[in-house]
């Protein structure tokens, strides 16, 4: 190991410069990473792998982002909502499979009675399993008081990835328009955080235009954000979407994956305590993918528990892994997988983040 290497390892504050020099690693060096990386998790968080059970709620978007499958431009998106009943059901599956927390995802949207219908929902699960499901939300950009009354109903985790902290690099993937701002997703991730969400946010890896200094960038802004979890994972570019321009202007698949590997790892080296998922991403492009990212510093896990005849509609990008997948088929299979690599899943718990629960 380069002397270089080996006095950056055993720091606890990076400059931009150490950044982007681990961030360049590859062969030997890129392992001894992952290896102090996997070291630092298992110091501060053991070998526990916390579960999130996925509700895709409803593809239905309002934005126009450049690199979603779900863009509201995109006419070949069959759209649907999950009825309440099916909401319920998942979140009952998720207690019979002992998931111990639920996660909502949908598409963006503001109106007024998508915000009480997420309202309602949130309050019937914490209802239906006597306050034993965690709740952590992923519905975008909202105002302050909508994430309020989510929060007040039960909601006490939001992820609000900001894809990008680099604001010219934002607006290549967004448009430049009043439904896409780069400062509004800034103080919405500040909203969320002042009422007291454990916050998450996260970036695609991989993208078109994108430099290893954007991408340090990206880790001191979490950093400095001060997050409690991270969702980040490789760019997968979808045909009807107008990146897909630039497919062959991003790095390959191989590549997408060991950057993600070594963000995943530089992270977990910068705060040691927050919880980082594994996304599926990842295994959509290596079928080892999961596994990987959780030897980098991953601890989380969001198995899918939509009904299966949405999933084929909650395409953000093509060829997503695990979509035909039986919830209790994925049980099993992850179990098993997760023991495979020496790690343990924790069941009926709601795995909230040591980095905010140490601070709270």
């Amino acid at each position: 190991m380069s002397k270089k290497l080996e006095n950056i390892l055993s720091q606890t504050e990076f400059t931009k410069d150490d950044l982007v020099f681990l961030l360049s690693l590859e062969g030997e060096e890129m392992q001894k990473l992952l290896d102090k990386a996997l070291e630092v998790k298992l110091s501060y968080l053991d070998n526990k792998i916390h579960l999130r059970g996925l509700i895709e709620y409803s593809n239905i978007c309002e934005k126009n982002c450049l690199y979603c499958g779900l863009r509201r431009k995109n006419e070949k998106v069959i759209h649907y909502t999950i009825s309440d009943e099916e909401v319920l059901e998942s979140a009952r599956l998720a207690m019979e499979l002992r998931y111990g927390s639920v996660a909502i995802q949908s598409g963006e949207q503001t109106s007024k009675e998508f915000v009480d219908k997420i309202t309602y929902l949130v309050k019937e699960i914490k209802k239906l399993s006597n306050n034993s499901l965690g709740i952590t939300l992923s519905c975008g950009e909202q105002t302050y008081e909508t994430y309020r009354q989510w929060f007040e109903a039960g909601a006490h985790r939001y992820l609000l990835r900001i894809e990008s902290s680099n604001e010219e690099l934002y607006y290549k993937i967004h448009p430049r328009d009043e439904k896409h701002s780069f400062q509004k997703r800034l103080t919405c991730i500040d909203d969320l955080l002042k009422i007291g969400y454990q916050t998450g946010t996260g970036v695609m890896i991989g993208l078109p235009f994108q430099t290893l200094e954007n991408l340090a960038e990206d880790l001191l802004f979490f950093k400095h954000k001060d997050v409690a979890m991270v969702g980040m994972g490789p760019f997968i570019p979808h045909p009807q979407t107008p990146l897909w321009q630039y497919k062959d202007d991003i790095p390959s698949k191989e590549d997408r994956m060991s950057l993600t590997l070594k963000m995943i790892a530089i992270l977990r080296l910068m705060m040691p305590k927050i919880n980082m998922v594994s996304a599926t991403a990842n295994q959509t492009i290596d079928k080892n993918g999961r596994e990987k990212a959780i030897l980098a510093g991953a601890n989380v896990l969001m198995p899918n528990l939509t009904p299966n005849k949405y999933r084929e509609e909650y395409l953000i990008y093509p060829d997503k892994a695990c979509v035909s997948d039986k919830p209790q088929e994925c049980f099993q299979c992850l179990d098993l997988r997760m023991r495979t690599i020496s790690h343990e899943i924790l069941y009926d718990c709601w795995g909230d983040s040591k980095a905010f629960t140490d601070n709270h």
